[in-house]
């Protein structure tokens, strides 16, 4: 990978089983066994995200399959009953789907899966339009990168903005700062860059 700063367009993949608001029920479970994915997006005519269904939108049918549900769950899990009775995407599908622009950094990514508790993002143009989708195991792509490649990056982060000789070493994603500078500085400056692990101190602070 190339240096980064990085962004959702780098790790995404651009090709998405979807489905259409109107794709059946056993369709839809069909695709997923097929292409082994546990969510789809549901598409507009034009290619717009109107929603997504994943597994667990379509778990309620089997859930209830057996029993009749008492007053308490049915005011609880009205939309799971709801959901139990779908036989098409449109009425199975959670929405508005959680979603991301192509511009994002990782960061700004993972926080958005963080907060909305989802295993991945649909990746969607200014206009709404599905562009790709990118994974929890997509974020992590950055920690593939080498020990080299890194450890030049943390050198050309630091150096420019740091005083005194620094040397620096990457063993397994984890940096080892030496020599004389601003510590909190050099410390700061090698955590953004992508891929890092870690980082150890083991500098000679000097006045800030």
């Amino acid at each position: 990978m190339d240096a980064g700063p990085y962004t959702v367009s780098d790790v995404m993949t651009h090709a998405v089983v979807a489905v259409g608001r109107e794709t059946r029920f056993k369709d839809i479970v069909t695709l997923m066994e097929r292409w082994q994915v546990t969510a789809v997006p549901v598409l507009e005519g034009d290619g717009r995200v109107i929603g997504v269904v994943s597994e667990a939108d379509l778990l309620p049918k089997e859930e209830f399959r057996d029993s009749a549900p008492d007053r308490v769950v049915q005011r609880e899990r009205l939309a799971d009953l709801a959901k139990a009775g779908a036989l098409t995407a449109g009425e199975a599908m959670s929405t508005p789907a959680v979603t991301v622009h192509a511009d994002a950094t990782l960061p700004e990514a993972a926080r958005i899966m963080a907060r909305r508790r989802v295993k991945r993002l649909y990746v969607i143009d200014g206009e709404g339009f599905l562009e790709g989708v990118v994974s929890r195991a997509d974020l992590l792509k950055v920690f593939l990168r080498e020990d080299g490649e890194l450890a030049g990056e943390v050198r050309r982060v630091i150096v420019p903005v740091t005083d005194g000789r620094l040397g620096v070493e990457v063993a397994d994603g984890v940096v080892t700062l030496t020599g004389s500078t601003v510590v909190d500085t050099a410390e700061r400056l090698a955590r953004t860059v992508e891929g890092v692990v870690g980082v150890r101190c083991r500098l000679v602070p000097t006045a800030p």
